[in-house]
């Protein structure tokens, strides 16, 4: 027993010194701050870079890249034209359909929503659900996270437009092209205004240059007098004598 106890109180007594010795110190020294994210008025992230209109995107899209990325869809669907439905529809000539239409396929009620509000899966459309699926349509049988990349995405759609004898076309990339427009007649009425602005500016400093003609005649005058008052200095010669 009294072994024992001796073990205990020597295990005790090297814990509480161990202790003493490596107890961490808190708040002592130099340390390295971390930066904080900007923010901008308000306490707000930054924003974002404002994205890239849809037809943009698609007049420089890739079908041969869409066709490979399409590539893990297959499993739930067909490209094929008169190819059956799989686990989801098949998607040709998808661009343009009405949603929710193909013969014989158990679709989810939000599909079927869409369906009775006539939407069709324009490029718009196929983007977003193509973007996020249980966003555009909440509870749709497809379970699939999404495609993260607008490129990527553009590039499907655009593979999907060669799926269908007569393809729908692309939208105009117009959004770019009318937010440019403004920009060039701001840029032009400035540029009027500053071409025109600086005309009266030699009119005006004509009457400037003329003002300072008089100043000769005054520093010749200032001689004559000194002059004049030169023989009064030899007054105080003739008072001593």
């Amino acid at each position: 027993m009294g072994a024992v106890l001796g073990t205990l109180l020597f295990v005790m007594g090297a814990g509480f010194v161990a202790e003493a010795i490596y107890h961490p110190i808190e708040d002592n020294g130099p340390g390295y701050a971390l930066p904080e994210p900007e923010a901008t008025h308000g306490g707000a992230q930054a924003e974002a870079e404002p994205e890239v209109p849809l037809g943009v995107l698609l007049a420089s899209a890739d079908a041969s890249k869409g066709a490979n990325s399409v590539k893990k869809c297959q499993s739930c669907h067909n490209f094929g034209e008169g190819e059956p439905n799989k686990q989801g529809p098949h998607l040709y000539d998808v661009v343009g359909r009405l949603e929710g239409s193909v013969d014989g396929f158990a679709y989810s009620d939000a599909l079927l929503a869409h369906n009775a509000a006539g939407d069709v899966w324009s490029y718009e459309n196929l983007n977003a659900f193509l973007t996020k699926p249980s966003e555009y349509a909440p509870g749709t049988k497809m379970n699939f996270a999404g495609i993260r990349t607008p490129e990527e995405r553009a590039n499907i759609l655009a593979y999907l437009q060669t799926l269908s004898g007569t393809p729908v076309a692309f939208p105009e990339p117009v959004a770019v092209e009318a937010e440019a427009a403004p920009a060039a007649d701001d840029h032009a009425a400035t540029g009027e205004a500053g071409h025109d602005a600086p005309a009266p500016a030699p009119a005006e400093a004509a009457p400037a240059a003329e003002a300072p003609a008089p100043a000769p005649a005054a520093v010749i005058e200032t001689p004559e007098t000194t002059a004049t008052e030169t023989p009064v200095e030899g007054t105080p010669t003739t008072t001593a004598q």
